[in-house]
């Protein structure tokens, strides 16, 4: 019954009210407007005091009605043989058009890339560089260090023996001064 009521609905909102009001002071207009939808039957019924009364009756689709086989189906065109050939080379001009496209696009991508490799291997050998160059600054360090300790440890070596030897004369001497 909703179908029913919301197809009237849609129905009536396609007849324009003023083909309507028309209809009812010229006949011919009625009927005119009647016969436009196929799938809607309007009965008229008694008059009444307030105007003039209809029936809708909307009837269903039939699967042979006209109303389906009438889709629009786009016009048919002769075609020659020459056209047909001229859209396959155009197509055919697009295609390489958009290869050469594709391929351009590619070849730039690869020399981008190939840039950011190039780039990226002189970074490296800079870094490797730097770090080589930072390595042997701390081995020259270290090696200094290692140097300057043991030039201490060696002056303190020597100031022991020439201590040790003052002491070793002195007691030579006391030795000397008692026998």
């Amino acid at each position: 019954m909703a179908k029913t009521a919301s197809a009237y609905k849609e129905k009536m909102k396609e007849l324009s009210v003023l083909s309507l009001i028309c209809s009812c002071f010229y006949p011919e207009t009625r009927k005119k407007v009647l016969n436009e939808f196929e799938d809607i039957e309007v009965k008229p019924i008694n008059k009444r005091a307030s105007g003039q009364a209809f029936e809708v009756i909307l009837k269903p689709l039939s699967p042979v009605s006209d109303v389906v086989h009438n889709l629009a189906s786009p016009p048919k065109r002769d075609i020659s043989l020459d056209d047909i050939e001229k859209k396959l080379e155009a197509a055919e001009e697009r295609r390489k058009y958009q290869e050469t496209q594709v391929l351009r696009a590619l070849a730039e991508k690869r020399e981008h890339e190939r840039d950011v490799l190039f780039k990226a291997l002189e970074e490296n050998n800079n870094f490797s560089k730097m770090a080589e160059e930072k390595l042997q600054m701390k081995m020259e360090q270290i090696k200094e260090n290692r140097d300057a300790h043991l030039a201490a440890m060696l002056e303190r070596l020597h100031e022991k023996e020439r201590h040790a030897a003052l002491v070793r004369r002195n007691k030579e001497m006391r030795e000397e001064l008692t026998a």
